[in-house]
């Protein structure tokens, strides 16, 4: 289907895994879902490498070079979309500029060390777990805990936590991390399949979580 007449309202960015690049999201037609479903958004592709991730450097470089940018531009929504190390720089930059963007959709999200989720897993997921003492260089305990914020309906600061989807396969390496995040989840917001760590499960989410119809479509 060719792409809207009108300018496109919505932006999203999307950031590969460790290993994966740009390009392999149109490979395994992540770009054409868009296209298929009349979806009246651009997409961006991040060459978010995995040097990146040093210093949280994906999340200056989100802020500056994309989403700011599109904001001056006057997109009316921008989601981030990670596939694994994508996914945790996408929580990365959603803990720092929450209100920056609308949404974000996490694909089989790497969530740290696992010693620490193996300690949130024996809490029996995040709503039961306290974080404790944050030391200011323990990133994923950080993370962790503003993550635990979603289980919260009394924020103040809401506008600091964009809309949160989560999708994941029930053989991926991942899932019990994605399982304990979870927890704080709407049951809607959260998808599964069959499948592991893999693009054939991950493009099953992508189509689940365009169909939720989120995005604006074509007019």
């Amino acid at each position: 289907m060719a792409p809207c007449k009108a300018p496109a309202t919505a932006l999203i960015i999307m950031l590969p895994g460790a290993y994966d690049t740009p390009q392999d999201f149109v490979r395994h037609g992540f770009v054409k879902a868009v296209r298929d479903r009349n979806i009246s958004a651009d997409v961006v592709m991040a060459d978010t490498h995995i040097g990146y991730y040093h210093d949280d450097l994906v999340v200056t470089r989100l802020h500056d070079d994309l989403i700011m940018p599109a904001r001056q531009k006057g997109y009316t929504q921008i989601w981030l979309a990670g596939i694994s190390l994508g996914g945790y720089g996408s929580m990365l930059y959603s803990k720092r500029h929450g209100e920056a963007i609308d949404g974000m959709f996490l694909m089989a999200p790497f969530l740290g060390n696992r010693t620490l989720r193996a300690e949130i897993l024996k809490a029996g997921g995040l709503v039961g777990w306290q974080a404790g003492d944050v030391a200011a260089t323990d990133h994923d305990r950080q993370l962790w805990a503003w993550l635990k914020g979603y289980d919260r309906t009394d924020i103040q600061s809401r506008h600091l936590y964009p809309q949160l989807y989560l999708g994941y396969g029930t053989e991926d390496r991942f899932a019990s991390s994605s399982q304990a995040l979870a927890t704080v989840m709407p049951p809607n917001q959260v998808m599964t399949t069959n499948g592991g760590h893999d693009w054939a499960p991950w493009q099953r989410l992508w189509g689940d979580f365009l169909d939720h119809n989120k995005l604006p479509k074509c007019v």
